[in-house]
């Protein structure tokens, strides 16, 4: 999400998060933003610094997974000339470029345990120590470390140090996933809709329709506001009449019937004939009943579009081309309904 994009919001879910992270950052202490992509983690972040004391210091941002484990002390800790190959002159690392202000450690839980290491003792001690310099340099510098990983489970499993963990986890700052925030799509929306109307000219913003709303809320959104921010932005650059509300939404930007299909390559072509071509026989199972085995293969197919769609009814009924209350139906019909906890 970029920088401009604010905290619009009005699920209780959602307030509390926000509400954590700003009684958090008048204090001195680390924190931890957990959430899934696209929930706002640096938007958290950014509050954090700015409500702080450090708010006219720096704010450095290192996206730990961006790097190459062989990179990535370097980065944080900064190195001297000579150090290794390619390190023609000294630099610093992002602990001193952030003296006075803030960390911003994303992805936090894809640093390597020499990293680790090095880490908890800038935490600890305050110092950080150039690679290839045997002298200590003093830091004043707040972390606030971000993941979408259950770090505590990445401790059970020895990939995450337990003392790291205590050390960063004063406060635990967790974004809802936006299928949990309730009444919150709607908002975001309408702000995302009104802000690419304005910026395509439109003189008035006419929002979607109820049919398109409703297909709106109805979807799970595992890529949270940033993928509906693209949704949204895309269906209404494509949209050819300002004057209606905006009609037709696209969740997948990549679907076409000319896709290609992750095929190989086909082979060059030669003089020599072609192969004749082997026809599967596919053997039908024998049926006694057939309408017992039509319901039969008919439940699979609800079982199956429920479980890919995560429970959720409108995208199952998007999904096998039925409208609400026909997907309704053939639930209630095969038993189906408390597994949608409906």
């Amino acid at each position: 999400m970029d920088r401009d994009v604010k905290f619009i919001g009005e699920s209780t879910a959602f307030l509390d998060a926000v509400e954590r992270a700003s009684r958090a950052a008048g204090l001195n202490r680390p924190v931890l933003v957990i959430g899934e992509r696209g929930t706002g983690k640096e938007l958290i972040a950014e509050r954090l610094h700015h409500l702080s004391p450090r708010w006219s210091g720096p704010l450095v941002t290192l996206n730990c997974a961006a790097l190459p484990e062989t990179l990535i002390e370097a980065e944080l800790f900064g190195h001297e000339a000579g150090a290794f190959t390619g390190a023609t002159k000294a630099r610093a690392g992002r602990f001193e470029e952030a003296d006075g202000g803030t960390l911003f450690l994303d992805e936090l839980a894809t640093l390597s345990s020499g990293a680790q290491e090095r880490l908890l003792r800038a935490v600890e001690y305050g110092e950080v120590t150039r690679i290839g310099s045997s002298r200590p340099v003093r830091v004043d510098v707040r972390i606030v470390a971000a993941t979408n990983e259950h770090l505590p489970s990445l401790v059970d499993a020895g990939r995450f140090r337990a003392d790291l963990l205590d050390r960063l986890s004063f406060e635990v700052v967790t974004l809802p996933p936006l299928r949990h925030r309730d009444g919150d799509v709607p908002v975001l929306v309408d702000y995302f809709g009104q802000r690419m109307a304005f910026e395509l000219g439109w003189t008035d913003w006419k929002g979607f329709s109820p049919k398109a709303l409703a297909t709106l809320v109805g979807h799970d959104w595992p890529g949270n506001v940033r993928e509906l921010r693209n949704v949204i932005e895309r269906a209404v650059y494509r949209w050819d009449e300002p004057g209606r509300p905006v009609d037709a939404i696209e969740f997948d930007p990549f679907a076409s019937p000319w896709r290609p299909q992750g095929q190989a390559a086909r082979p060059a072509m030669t003089a020599e004939p072609r192969p004749a071509q082997t026809v599967a026989v596919i053997e039908e199972p024998e049926v006694n009943d057939f309408r017992a085995a039509c319901d039969a293969y008919e439940k699979k197919l609800l079982e199956a579009a429920l479980k890919r769609c995560r429970f959720n009814q409108r995208t199952t009924a998007a999904a096998l081309a039925l409208t609400y209350d026909q997907l309704r139906h053939a639930l209630r019909r095969h038993n189906l309904l408390d597994r949608t906890g409906a």
